[in-house]
């Protein structure tokens, strides 16, 4: 079975700590690669300030260029907005594929507030990577005193031949205080060098367009 460490996100632009947590995660978890799942829209988020959806794949098809990291808006095909939907769909699509979702500390400490969070946990193994300054927060975090039961150590999840879930893997190494944000304030028209030939999805094969007006985000 192929291992796959889903990491979900706005990539608002991708930045270095992104390639860098993947590849760890990959490492520590024994993965055969990982796919960046580029959001069209974070219900979590607002969207004032948010790339073009296509500017924000070709910049993570850069960023990812010659690593085991496939770069993907398949929620876009799949027509889902939150993530318990996408992950029951994926899993539907590529029954042969073992899932594990990445997620940051930041993204622990507000897990409580995403749709159906606990169903998530159901779904395939979780992946918690340390952030600079998230780490008491996401301690501290509802969905942590609930997780924090079926913790695994990473050789367990990686050695193990049929994964289950819930299963909690908490993963450190060192801090990356990259972040999108100080990204777009020190280049804010940073899209504006990925306009152009419209890009194709690494995973599905389609080209990827950005919605026209008023169509469901």
């Amino acid at each position: 079975m192929k291992r796959v460490g889903l990491l979900g996100g706005s990539f608002n632009p991708a930045h270095g700590a992104h390639r860098r947590i993947s590849l760890f995660a990959r490492r520590a978890l024994g993965l055969d690669e990982v796919w960046w799942l580029v959001s069209p829209g974070n219900p979590l988020k607002s969207q004032a300030g948010m790339a073009p959806l296509a500017a924000r794949v070709k910049a993570a098809q850069k960023l990812a260029a010659r690593a085991p990291i496939t770069v993907t808006a398949i929620e876009r095909r799949l027509d889902t907005r939150f993530t318990i939907d996408t992950l029951r769909k994926l899993r539907r699509r590529y029954p042969r594929v073992r899932f594990v979702w990445l997620m940051g500390a930041d993204n622990l400490a507000q897990f409580h507030r995403w749709k159906q969070w606990r169903a998530i946990a159901r779904e395939m193994p979780i992946a918690v990577i340390a952030r600079p300054g998230y780490d008491a927060a996401a301690l501290a975090s509802p969905a942590m005193a609930w997780l924090r039961r079926f913790r695994v150590p990473a050789a367990g999840l990686r050695n193990r031949g049929e994964w289950s879930a819930p299963a909690l893997v908490e993963l450190r190494f060192d801090p990356d205080p990259r972040s999108a944000t100080e990204m777009r304030r020190a280049d804010p028209h940073w899209a504006r060098r990925f306009t152009g030939a419209t890009p194709r999805d690494r995973l599905t094969h389609f080209l990827v367009r950005d919605r026209q007006e008023g169509e469901r985000a």
